[in-house]
């Protein structure tokens, strides 16, 4: 539909005149996202961050410690881990290893992105150095800061997209087994 034109003064003419100028039409604002009862906005979880919370869900069902990952390349989901370290009684299954493991070789992971619900450890960042992944997307870093400056002076772009669902998750599990969480992290 063609553009109705209106003929319209210049305002300093018109208002030397005493003549109301017309005012252009301000474009329709953009929907709002919906609410949570709390007045924030809901935030869509994409479907990579979504499959890493499922297996981070899954982990915690197996009696481990609910930290998932997820490995994406071209807009394709690569491969899903979770800590394994209760289940399997091995120090080094943590969430993004276990990705990393599950995904396999695939050549070159330099396009791909790491995933995780919660920020990489020392141990897993240096995997997505060795490996030259380019970005880490996190679910949350409030409940274990983690490695994120040494991604980054590694070239690493990271970001921490502090999910509720993510700090909930493993905030809940904290508070319910310290003990395993403190061995998990190397604490005494």
């Amino acid at each position: 539909m063609p553009a109705q034109s209106t003929k319209v003064k210049p305002a300093s003419a018109a208002l030397r005149r005493g003549q109301p100028t017309i005012q252009p039409k301000k474009p329709k604002p953009a929907a709002k996202a919906s609410k949570t009862k709390v007045g924030r906005a809901k935030a869509r979880i994409d479907p990579f961050m979504a499959a890493a919370i499922a297996d981070a869900r899954k982990g915690l069902a197996e009696g481990g410690i609910p930290i998932g990952a997820a490995l994406e390349r071209k807009g394709e989901l690569v491969a899903t881990g979770h800590n394994k370290r209760v289940q399997n009684g091995d120090p080094v299954t943590h969430g993004e290893t276990d990705c990393l493991r599950n995904a396999g070789r695939i050549g070159s992971y330099r396009g791909c992105t790491l995933y995780s619900t919660l920020m990489p450890c020392y141990f897993c960042a240096g995997a997505a150095v060795q490996f030259g992944i380019r970005k880490v997307v996190v679910g949350e870093s409030r409940t274990f800061a983690g490695a994120p400056e040494f991604m980054r002076e590694h070239g690493i772009e990271v970001i921490d997209l502090d999910l509720p669902e993510c700090y909930e998750m493993m905030a809940k599990f904290i508070q319910e087994r310290p003990e395993l969480w403190n061995e998990d992290i190397g604490v005494d």
